[in-house]
C-alpha cells in the first residue's frame, strides 16, 4: 500500500501547475498554406511581330533586374513570369535574347524596360503576412530603351493587356519581336 504525505502531495501539485503552466502560453502554429495567393508576378507572353495573334517562343532570353548581377533564364518559352518590387513604384529589368551566346556573340541584343505602377498591401492572414497588387499605370505603363551600348531593339512593341496586375491568371503584357 502506497502512503502519500502532506509534502508529497504539494510537491505533485505544484509539479502539475508547473507544466500546466508551460501549456498555457502555447498557441497553435501558423504557417502559411501553399496554395494561398502571395504577391503576383506580372505575366509576359511573347509574339511574332509578322503575326501578333501568333505566339513565338524565345530562346536563351535572361531577364535581369536593375542593380542585381543573377538574371533569371527562360529558353524556348512563349511566356514568362517576373516580379516586380513591393517597396518601390517602378521595377528595370535588362531583356536579353541570345543571352551566352559565344559562338555568335553578335545575335546577342539586349534592351530594357521600365514598368510604372502603383502598390496595394493587402493582409493575407496572420500566418502569410501581406501581399502587394499592382496597377499599371494606364498613361506610361512602360518604358522600352535600347542597351546603354545600342544594338537595335529586339522588342518590336510592347502592348498593354491587362493593368490590374491581382493573380498570375491572366496575361499582363504582350511583347512582339
Amino acid at each position: 500500500m502506497v502512503t502519500f504525505d502532506f509534502l508529497s502531495m504539494k510537491k505533485i501539485f505544484l509539479l502539475l501547475i508547473a507544466v500546466a503552466w508551460c501549456f498555457y502560453g502555447c498557441e497553435k502554429d501558423d504557417i502559411c498554406d501553399a496554395n494561398t495567393a502571395t504577391t503576383p508576378r506580372l505575366i509576359i507572353d511573347f509574339y511574332d511581330v509578322t503575326n501578333p495573334t501568333i505566339p513565338k517562343n524565345v530562346t536563351s532570353l535572361a531577364v535581369i533586374g536593375e542593380g542585381l548581377t543573377t538574371y533569371i533564364k527562360f529558353d524556348n518559352v512563349s511566356k514568362i513570369q517576373l516580379p516586380l518590387k513591393t517597396t518601390a513604384d517602378l521595377s528595370k529589368y535588362k531583356f536579353i535574347i541570345n543571352y551566352g551566346n559565344t559562338i555568335n556573340p553578335e545575335i546577342v541584343n539586349e534592351d530594357q524596360l521600365q514598368f510604372n505602377y502603383t502598390r496595394n498591401n493587402i493582409f493575407v492572414s496572420r500566418a502569410c503576412g501581406f501581399k502587394t497588387t499592382y496597377i499599371l499605370n494606364t498613361s506610361n505603363p512602360f518604358v522600352l530603351t535600347d542597351a546603354a551600348i545600342p544594338d537595335n531593339l529586339w522588342i518590336k512593341s510592347v502592348t498593354l493587356v491587362q493593368s490590374n496586375i491581382l493573380n498570375e491568371n491572366e496575361t499582363h503584357l504582350k511583347i512582339s519581336h
